[in-house]
C-alpha cells in the first residue's frame, strides 16, 4: 500500500477548508483517512491558517508516506524538515 501525505477538501462552493491527512495513494480526494494530521485555511488570517501534529507527521515519513506537492510546499512555508 503506498500512503501519501494529502489534502482533504471541505467547506462550500468558493470557500474551501482543506484536512491534512494520511490516506492510501489510490482513494479518492474524500475518500477514508488512515490519520488527519492537521488543517489549512487559506481564507483565514495569515497566522491562523495553518496547523500541524509535527510528531505525527514526521512518524509517518519515517514509515514511507510520501508528501503531496501541495502539502510539501505548505511544509516548506513552516520550515519544517523534509528529508
Amino acid at each position: 500500500m503506498s500512503v501519501r501525505i494529502r489534502l482533504k477538501r471541505f467547506g462550500s462552493k468558493k470557500r474551501p477548508y482543506y484536512r491534512i491527512v494520511v490516506m492510501d495513494s489510490r482513494s479518492p480526494r474524500d475518500g477514508r483517512t488512515l490519520e488527519e494530521v492537521g488543517f489549512y485555511h487559506p481564507i483565514e488570517a495569515e497566522e491562523k491558517q495553518l496547523s500541524i501534529k509535527e510528531d505525527r507527521i514526521r512518524s509517518w515519513l519515517e514509515k514511507g508516506a510520501r508528501p503531496s506537492d501541495t502539502v510539501r510546499k505548505l511544509l516548506n512555508n513552516l520550515n519544517f524538515r523534509l528529508k
